[in-house]
């Protein structure tokens, strides 16, 4: 709330007290004298509640907070009978002097003890709060930004507060100062506080923060990061990738980070038409792009710090322990067997192409039908066929397809799986001739099999592991419509230490959740409207991007009406389990990672309608 906008219902009060004062003696029609009165104790009843609010909010920080030499407490004294007492009370300091309102709270240098006072909450209108110098601890709360919606201030220096910076400090939108300096904060400096646009003074000095320096857009000079030895780039020193460095894995977070950084201000200050939604999504994106390839550049650096040999011929050389490893987990087959089965790899046996190769059905010696994906002859597969190879070489779940082996033999490689009688997803959806009926049942068993398999991607015992990739090309359909995930080529894995397994450095569970597991749970929510709907998955992504007013009123229609369930579904017994399903849809592709659901939550959801069908799951 701004402080134009509260001057201006104060002033509404005042005017409309003089009005009502007044009514005995203006000449006016009754329904006039009326609605004055009505709009004047409505101001005034409105004022009253936020002034009640703000008192709780004191009431509650002061039970939060010790203050063991008694330099506040006892001048908050809420028994007082006077119209206004709030603003008499040490520290506080109010709108106007003639009512309760807070506006900043300085409670600062008392030796105060404690955590962060979550009451602040209740206080709707603070604008500063400075808590600085005193012996407060614990984390900084996570949903600081629920807290100190419109504030414009913050210090919490010179205390014991420890834990990471919450990222959600940049839902602060209106924040101009932030000073969390002389704490014991660890981690990195949240990339998400470049968002921050309107801030002016910012300080993290002396704590234990590491990694590069985000690019804000404001000059900062080294005090605001001295003390933190792990901190590099401007104002400090350059970052330099040592091999041996313990920093060397936040510096590749913070490499990322600082040139998200640049094309996040260009996005802001150069793309203004651009839509809120898909701008955050173009950065998503670009977040998990960056890391990546950076990542994988990583690995291809030697001792000697060259990046011109690729690491393809180092991992699966005859004798490399990668090789070694993955032909104990996945078999690997010779050229000259694949080459037979396929019929010399005739164009009778192609039954798909793809961005990476060509795929064939081929029968095996023992009578196992196969499909076998020949990459085409490019070095920009190499890394795809590596991450296949490594993901489900190691993974093995009903619901994802079975990796049964691999070749590489000069300069083919191969990937064999299990065929699929079914085909894809997509082409079931939408045939090239006739469409067929698809009952609610099957789509239903289809969506919460994909649902399953996630849930065990994500929360897998050994692995966490990310697709990245979930549409309805990469979804196949076994000869009982059951439903594997394929294509794991930008898969991205986390071993249980929480560290990226191809590039070992540690990756921050939360940010790990926000920004990759939620993009899962955004392909599947579009999947899911894809089977209810079976319009295109880029028609779909667009209404997603489009915001709530175009999802929810999907949501909020009734199914017969809304038009956009498949009218094949419509009207036969199951338009309450496709309300509810499309619901749980909507909340997958919020535009808010935070906003959606876990793939956990979504499959308990999808599997107490599936199970009663005859399609155990």
């Amino acid at each position: 709330m701004q402080p134009h906008f509260l001057h201006s219902i104060h002033s509404l009060l005042f005017v409309s007290c003089f009005c009502t004062l007044n009514l005995t003696s203006m000449e006016m029609a009754p329904n006039t004298r009326l609605v004055l009165h009505a709009f004047s104790w409505s101001l005034l009843a409105a004022i009253s509640i936020c002034s009640q609010k703000d008192i709780a909010c004191l009431k509650s920080i002061r039970a939060s907070l010790d203050d063991p030499h008694d330099y506040f407490k006892s001048s908050w004294n809420f028994n007082n009978t006077t119209k206004v007492f709030v603003c008499n009370f040490v520290g506080i300091e109010c709108w106007h002097a003639d009512d309760n309102e807070v506006l900043n709270i300085r409670l600062t240098n008392m030796g105060l003890k404690g955590q962060f006072p979550l009451g602040i909450v209740k206080c709707k209108r603070l604008m500063r709060l400075d808590l600085s110098n005193n012996q407060l601890s614990g984390p900084i709360p996570s949903n600081i930004s629920k807290l100190f919606r419109f504030g414009t201030a913050i210090d919490i220096s010179s205390n014991r507060f420890s834990g990471n910076i919450p990222k959600r400090i940049a839902n602060c939108t209106f924040l101009n100062s932030l000073n969390l300096s002389n704490n014991q904060l660890t981690g990195f400096i949240p990339p998400e506080l470049i968002l921050l646009h309107r801030m002016k003074n910012f300080s993290v000095a002396n704590n234990q923060l590491y990694g590069p320096v985000p690019l804000f857009n404001l000059s900062l000079s080294k005090d605001s990061f001295v003390g933190n030895p792990g901190l590099c780039g401007n104002p400090l020193e350059p970052c330099i990738d040592h091999k041996n460095s313990p920093f060397k894995n936040g510096f590749i977070i913070g490499y990322s980070v600082s040139v998200v950084s640049v094309i996040t201000i260009f996005m802001f200050y150069f793309v203004p038409c651009m839509h809120r939604n898909e701008r955050n999504k173009l950065l998503r994106h670009f977040i998990l792009n960056l890391i990546w390839n950076r990542t994988r550049k990583v690995n291809m650096t030697q001792n000697s710090h060259q990046t011109s040999q690729m690491v393809l011929p180092d991992i699966l050389h005859e004798t490399s322990r990668e090789t070694s490893m993955l032909v104990e987990l996945v078999s690997r087959m010779s050229y000259s067997d694949l080459y037979e089965v396929t019929k010399e790899f005739s164009g009778e046996n192609i039954i798909g192409h793809g961005q990476m190769g060509t795929t064939y059905k081929a029968t095996s010696s023992s009578g196992c039908l196969l499909a076998i994906k020949r990459l085409f002859d490019t070095q920009k597969f190499d890394e795809h066929f590596i991450t296949e190879l490594k993901t489900l070489g190691r993974l093995r779940h009903d619901n994802l397809v079975p990796l049964l082996g691999f070749c590489i033999e000069s300069k083919e490689k191969l990937l064999v799986y299990k065929y699929m009688s079914n085909g894809n997803l997509y082409d079931l959806l939408h045939p090239l001739e006739k469409r067929r009926t698809i009952g609610w049942p099957l789509r239903l068993k289809i969506a919460c099999g994909v649902a399953k398999g996630l849930v065990w991607l994500h929360q897998n015992c050994n692995y966490k592991v990310i697709h990245l990739g979930i549409c309805s090309r990469r979804i196949l359909l076994d000869q009982n419509f059951e439903p594997k995930i394929s294509n794991f080529s930008e898969a991205m894995l986390m071993k249980l230490n929480n560290r990226y397994w191809s590039s070992s450095f540690d990756m921050d569970s939360e940010f790990w959740e926000s920004s990759f597991v939620k993009e899962d749970v955004y392909r599947f929510g579009i999947l899911v409207l894809e089977l209810i709907s079976r319009k295109e998955p880029s028609e779909l992504t667009d209404l997603a991007r489009s915001g709530d007013e175009s999802i929810g009123k999907w949501v909020v229609d009734d199914v017969k009406s809304s038009g956009f369930v498949d009218g094949g579904l419509v009207g036969h017994g199951f338009d309450v389990e496709i309300f509810e399903i499309l619901r749980v849809a909507w909340n997958c592709v919020q535009p808010n990672p935070d906003e959606r659901p876990a793939m956990l939550q979504v499959h308990k959801i999808m599997n107490g309608f599936s199970k009663k069908y005859a399609y155990p799951l």
